[in-house]
């Protein structure tokens, strides 16, 4: 598998689309590629959904999957600072659907900063840190039925994951 299972879904980012990134990032993980893996869950989660796809009851957005691969990822292999890639990817989102993304992406960063905790912030790069409470608002407001719901379990998990 490569880059040309997502570019063969041309400008679609629908449920195949969704799929195809959450088994790119699989494949990616199994052999050794957590960074690109993780880049790859990023693709699925932004995807165009609406909550009522099919493809959501077997594989829900990925806030649980981003916590695993952030606690899985072995002290030897590349992982980058996943923090600042959410700090920066939030800060930086454009169209289209950029509240939607944003906010999936700032609740990402939450998760990194709950397993994760060593990983700094990029102090480079001046962007207002949201609380937990604003990103559930956010998510409450331009995500899927459930979405709010869905990461805050996996926040709350993350906590019991951090290293």
């Amino acid at each position: 598998m490569d880059a040309s299972a997502l570019t063969a879904h041309g400008d679609e980012r629908d449920a195949e689309f969704y799929l195809t990134a959450l088994t790119y990032a699989h494949y990616l993980w199994q052999r050794g590629f957590a960074a690109r893996a993780i880049l790859k869950v990023d693709r699925a989660l932004l995807s165009d959904l609406r909550g009522d796809e099919p493809v959501l009851q077997l594989w829900p957005l990925p806030y649980e999957t981003i916590a695993w691969l952030l606690h899985h990822t072995p002290a030897d292999v590349f992982i980058g600072n996943p923090r600042v890639h959410f700090q920066h990817l939030a800060d930086r989102m454009n169209e289209p659907r950029r509240e939607q993304r944003r906010w999936r992406v700032w609740a990402c960063w939450a998760i990194a900063r709950a397993v994760r905790p060593e990983f700094s912030a990029d102090p480079k790069h001046e962007v207002a840190e949201p609380t937990l409470e604003l990103i559930a608002q956010k998510l409450t407001q331009h995500g899927i039925p459930g979405e709010p719901a869905l990461w805050q379990s996996a926040l709350q998990n993350a906590s019991t994951l951090s290293r």
